[in-house]
């Protein structure tokens, strides 16, 4: 089997199973608590895309929530909003909202961070209507959700990226979950090689041409780009296994993070691969659920 084809393959296969790896193994979500108000296809730029919506979960006791937003993964050219893993805290008395944003094939780079930050900045501005805080805002994502919640957490002070509606909200979040997602493109030959200049390849049609004539591009998509003090504080999930984005990837965020004296931690999973149970383990989800207490409970 040739190694391009196999590429393609794992990165179709990530895109169908991504949202639904952080609960369990089963394809269905984590039961919604009694009393949860689902809101689904909530557009956040108006008259805009198909794809910018987003599903609101409030809970029974929505006053002064903090608010968890789930970025889902597929390679910026798969995935959905639906099946979110992150309803499960709803019945924790978090608010959550899981976005859509647009695809490689729908716009590159940076679309899919502006989308993102757009849906934050709709959040906040809406918070008063649905009852959340809009000063406790926290990300969560994997894979390529992973990379976008991460450009969230280091750029919340930049107006690099915010284009659009309600410019006079912030698109900073307070803390990130970020589960094996990209963080230097530059680097990323390990994963792609020679593929990153093949016309149709992953890379090519995230940055709308050839990988060699966009490196500026790579550079402004890539995390570790905008790592400043002001970064938001980011816990980091990535198995020694995986075969799609290189443990590597995170090595180096999070390094880039300490020497800026951003509180970061790397959680190392020894043999995981690109997602699975290993990192939604009893363990794990207390792991998660003590950082989100810790920076997104209101002072």
């Amino acid at each position: 089997m040739h190694l391009p084809y196999f590429l393609r393959c794992c990165i179709c296969i990530a895109a169908l199973v991504l949202p639904l790896l952080p609960v369990s193994v089963r394809a269905e979500p984590p039961a919604l608590a009694a009393g949860v108000r689902v809101l689904r296809d909530l557009p956040y730029v108006s008259d805009g895309h198909a794809r910018q919506r987003l599903d609101l979960y409030l809970p029974a006791k929505a006053e002064n929530a903090p608010l968890l937003i789930w970025i889902h993964g597929g390679g910026w050219e798969g995935g959905s909003k639906e099946n979110c893993p992150a309803v499960g805290l709803v019945g924790q008395g978090y608010t959550v909202a899981s976005l859509n944003y647009r695809l490689s094939q729908h716009a590159p780079f940076p679309a899919q961070i502006e989308d993102c930050k757009a849906a934050v900045r709709w959040l906040r501005a809406h918070a008063a209507e649905y009852g959340y805080n809009p000063a406790c805002i926290g990300a969560w994502g994997a894979s390529a959700g992973g990379h976008l919640v991460a450009m969230l957490g280091v750029t919340g002070e930049m107006k690099e990226f915010d284009v659009g509606e309600n410019l006079e909200q912030s698109s900073a979040v307070k803390c990130v979950i970020n589960w094996f997602g990209p963080a230097d493109f530059l680097r990323f030959k390990e994963l792609v090689g020679k593929e990153r200049d093949r016309p149709g390849s992953l890379l090519a049609r995230f940055f709308g041409g050839p990988f060699s004539e966009k490196t500026e591009l790579a550079r402004r998509a890539s995390p570790v780009t905008w790592v400043t003090k002001t970064a938001a504080p980011m816990l980091i999930l990535h198995g020694t296994k995986d075969a799609l984005v290189p443990l590597s990837q995170s090595e180096v965020l999070a390094e880039r993070l300490t020497a800026a004296g951003v509180e970061v931690t790397l959680e190392v999973l020894e043999g995981a691969p690109h997602g699975g149970p290993e990192f939604s383990t009893a363990e794990k989800r207390k792991l998660m659920n003590d950082f989100l207490k810790r920076h997104l409970q209101p002072s």
